[in-house]
């Protein structure tokens, strides 16, 4: 045992603590700020000197011993919510991911999620659904339960991509054809490269709106003109283009358009043969220098009109859907050995808006006003060129010569004032012919030209009526000869 200190005095911050009797037997006082205390009688022989001592000490300490355990109950309390908050928090941002975690297992353990064909009956949705795979063996099971419960997929068309509203995912399927219905001999690359040397410039007969033209002299000993088509002028997919352009073209079976002979569609080639003709095109009579032929009689001209006529007649009202030219011109007026006029490039309406017409002078003077402005076609611009062929027949004239002074380079504009006026009608003519014409035969003729190259559609003839006016113009002309193809060398006069 150590030896106990009767008296301790110690000295803090100015207070004084005591010993006495009357200290140790007092309670610990409790903090109460108002009314302050009255001094203690315990010990009067001090209270003079140590009421505030003892009162400052007795208070000092209750300050600081109350003020301090009031303080760290209140950090106590605020640290508690705290801690309670950020638990709370926590345990509803782990129940948020726990269930977004085992909604998103559902989704992804859905048996009909990936399925790529149309989606199930609802009652049939609810029975698969209700199948547990519990283990590996439970997989027959599986199997034999779906089969029973689900009829079989209706069958998918495969040319269909699954997504019609995406044209990127539609697949470009071959088009199925009937080459059976094809009225031409179907030729291979060897046969043609042989018959044309090889399409060598020798061989070169001329060069139209879509691809060169080589003479081919088979080995049956016929002769043919062989049309190698741009593949520039032909749509995307050029294949089945092209065959259905051998299909519509091979349907067409009259005595003045040019008859498909054969085509070939191999190693990416596009080639037409067609009989070849001789004496080439009108626009060759008509405008090569001389020497080349001899002038065309007036009979000849008319009935080179008459059967071109009879050819558009044809294709716009006998054929079915009709099928307008969109390139009529005496370039394509090809004739045979008597003349007789064979329309060619029919059939080829279809590639008019992909290929880019050459922006000629040729071409320019057989546009009707409608298709130089909109670039609409219509059976009524077909009735505008062949006024500007017959124009042609009449003057002898190119459709469009830049070599003319500026009013005479149109020849529509320049003739069409004209055409009424008989002094200025013999004037027009083409002195090829040196007056070998009947005049009221003349004057008809430049009647129906004055009909076909209107400016408004509306107000042209269709070709059944030019036909019927150039028919009556050679019966009223006793012009019986023009039919056999047979030329006169005196003028002729009228029968009326």
């Amino acid at each position: 045992m150590g030896t106990v200190i009767q008296t301790f005095y110690c000295r803090t911050s100015g207070n004084s603590f005591s010993n006495s009797p009357a200290a140790q037997a007092q309670p610990p006082p409790t903090y109460t700020p108002s009314p302050p205390r009255q001094p203690s009688t315990g010990n009067p022989g001090k209270s003079d000197t140590t009421p505030s001592t003892r009162s400052n000490g007795v208070n000092g300490g209750d300050d600081s011993g109350g003020g301090g355990g009031r303080s760290s109950k209140i950090g106590g309390g605020a640290v508690a919510g705290i801690v309670m908050s950020l638990v709370v928090l926590g345990a509803m941002v782990a129940f948020f991911m726990i269930k977004r975690k085992s909604m998103r297992d559902q989704r992804g353990h859905d048996p009909e999620k990936n399925e790529p064909l149309r989606p199930i009956a609802s009652g049939k949705f609810n029975q698969l659904r209700a199948i547990n795979i519990v283990s590996p063996a439970a997989k027959d099971g599986l199997h034999k339960t779906v089969s029973m419960n689900l009829k079989p997929p209706s069958k998918i068309e495969l040319h269909k991509s699954f997504d019609e509203s995406d044209p990127t995912n539609k697949p470009v399927m071959a088009k199925s054809i009937d080459l059976s219905s094809i009225r031409a001999t179907a030729y291979t690359v060897a046969d043609l490269q042989t018959a044309t040397d090889s399409f060598s410039a020798d061989n070169l007969i001329g060069e139209g709106s879509f691809g060169r033209v080589y003479s081919a002299n088979m080995s049956d000993n016929k002769v043919l003109a062989v049309k190698k088509i741009n593949f520039s002028a032909l749509p995307s997919n050029p294949s089945n283009f092209f065959i259905d352009l051998v299909v519509n073209i091979s349907k067409l079976n009259h005595p003045n358009i040019s008859e498909l002979d054969g085509y070939c569609s191999e190693h990416g080639q596009c080639l037409l043969a067609y009989e070849f003709y001789r004496n080439g095109s009108l626009h060759d009579f008509l405008h090569m220098p001389d020497g080349y032929s001899k002038p065309l009689s007036w009979n000849s001209r008319v009935k080179i009109a008459l059967g071109s006529a009879r050819a558009l007649e044809y294709m716009h009202e006998t054929c079915s859907p009709s099928v307008i030219h969109k390139n009529f011109k005496s370039s394509n007026i090809l004739l045979d050995d008597e003349l007789n006029p064979h329309l060619s490039d029919c059939g080829f309406a279809d590639l008019i808006p992909k290929q880019e017409l050459q922006e000629s002078d040729e071409n320019t003077g057989y546009r009707a006003p409608e298709v130089t402005m909109s670039g609409q076609y219509s059976q009524k611009s077909d009735v505008y060129s062949f006024g500007v062929v017959m124009l042609e027949l009449l003057t002898g004239r190119k459709a469009f010569d830049r070599s003319q002074p500026w009013p005479q380079q149109s020849l529509v504009r320049w003739a069409t004032p004209q055409l009424h006026d008989i002094d200025a009608l013999d004037q027009m003519v083409d002195p090829a012919l040196e007056g070998l014409y009947p005049a009221k035969s003349l004057s008809r003729f430049a009647d129906a030209i004055a009909l076909c190259v209107q400016p408004e559609p509306e107000f042209r003839p269709p070709m059944s009526e030019v036909v019927q006016s150039l028919v009556r113009l050679v019966q009223r002309s006793s012009m019986g000869s023009v039919l056999s193809g047979e030329s006169n060398s005196r003028r002729y006069q009228d029968s009326e």
